[in-house]
C-alpha cells in the first residue's frame, strides 16, 4: 500500500499501533469480564427497575446517541476512504485479505478505536433498562458477541477486518443518528427504520461472505487468518443474519399485515 496516496492527519500518523497491538495481546480476555459484568448488571437492573417507575433520560440519551453517531460517521469516512483506495488500486481480493488496515497511517487509529468502542457501546442497554423498554435477545446478544469477536480478531489481526469495521462504522453512523433524532423528539418516517434494518441485514450477508472468502483463500500467504476465527466468525454472522431477518419480519412485515387485517387498530412493534 502506497502510504503517500493516503491523506492521513498528523494525529492519525502519530498513533502507536504497536503499543495498541501489544496491549490487546495481553488484555483481550478482559472482554469476557466486561461481557460477564454487562450481563449481570443488565438483568439485575431489570429486576431492580421492576417495581420502580421508568426514567425519562431523554436529554442524556440524545447526547449519548449523538456522540456515538459523530464517532461512527468519522470512523466510516476514514476507513471508507482506505477501503475505496484498496478496491480501486488492488482489487476486491486484496480488500478482503488486506491486513495493512491495522497499520496504515489512515486507519490504524480507527481500527483500534473501533474495537475499544465496543465496550462503552454496552451502555446502550442502560437506557433500555432504566427507561423500562423491551429488551430483546438480539440486542444484548449482539453487544456481547461483537465485543468478544472484535477484540479476538484485533489481537490476531486477521484478514477481513477492514470490511468488518468499515461496514459496522457505516451502519452505526446511520443507526445512532436515527436514535439521536428519535430521542430528540424528531418524527422519523417508518421507512428510515426499515432501511437501517435492511442495511444491517446486508451487512451480515457481506460479513458472512467475507469470512467464507477468507476461508477459501486461507492457503494464500497474503490472506492470513486461522480456523478458530473463521469458525466463530461464520457462526456469529450467520446467527446475526437469522436474528435480524426475523426482527425485520416481526417488526415491519408481520406487524404491517396484522395492522391491515384489523383495520389499522393493531400497531406495528417499535424497535
Amino acid at each position: 500500500m502506497n502510504e503517500s496516496e493516503l491523506n492521513a492527519y498528523d494525529f492519525e500518523r502519530r498513533f502507536d499501533e504497536r503499543r495498541a497491538f501489544e496491549w490487546m495481546q495481553e488484555n483481550w480476555t478482559s472482554s469476557f469480564m466486561f461481557c460477564g459484568l454487562y450481563a449481570a448488571l443488565v438483568f439485575a437492573g431489570q429486576h431492580f427497575m421492576k417495581e420502580r417507575p421508568k426514567l425519562n433520560l431523554r436529554r442524556p440519551l440524545v447526547l449519548w446517541s449523538f456522540s456515538l453517531a459523530i464517532f461512527s460517521i468519522v470512523g466510516a469516512v476514514r476507513t471508507g476512504l482506505y477501503m475505496m483506495h484498496v478496491l480501486t488500486t488492488s482489487g476486491f481480493k486484496q480488500s478482503v485479505c488486506d491486513i495493512s488496515f491495522y497499520h496504515s497511517s489512515l486507519t490504524k487509529l480507527w481500527a483500534y478505536a473501533f474495537v475499544l468502542s465496543k465496550a462503552p457501546e454496552l451502555g446502550d442497554t442502560v437506557f433500555i433498562v432504566l427507561r423500562k423498554q423491551r429488551l430483546i435477545f438480539l440486542h444484548w446478544y449482539h453487544h456481547i458477541t461483537v465485543l468478544l469477536y472484535s477484540w479476538f480478531s484485533y489481537k490476531d489481526q486477521v484478514a477481513g477486518g477492514g470490511w468488518f469495521m468499515t461496514m459496522n462504522y457505516f451502519v452505526h453512523a446511520l443507526m445512532y443518528t436515527y436514535y439521536a433524532a428519535r430521542a430528540g423528539g424528531i418524527r422519523i418516517p417508518r421507512f428510515c427504520a426499515m432501511f437501517i434494518t435492511s442495511m444491517q441485514i446486508l451487512q451480515m450477508v457481506m460479513g458472512l461472505t467475507v469470512v467464507v472468502l477468507v476461508y477459501n483463500w486461507l492457503s494464500d500467504a497474503h490472506c492470513p487468518s486461522n480456523m478458530h476465527n473463521i469458525t466463530w466468525g461464520c457462526l456469529m454472522y450467520l446467527s446475526y443474519l437469522i436474528l435480524f431477518a426475523m426482527f425485520f419480519y416481526e417488526t415491519y412485515l408481520k406487524g404491517s399485515s396484522s395492522s391491515s387485517s384489523s383495520s389499522g387498530n393493531t400497531k406495528a412493534k417499535k424497535e
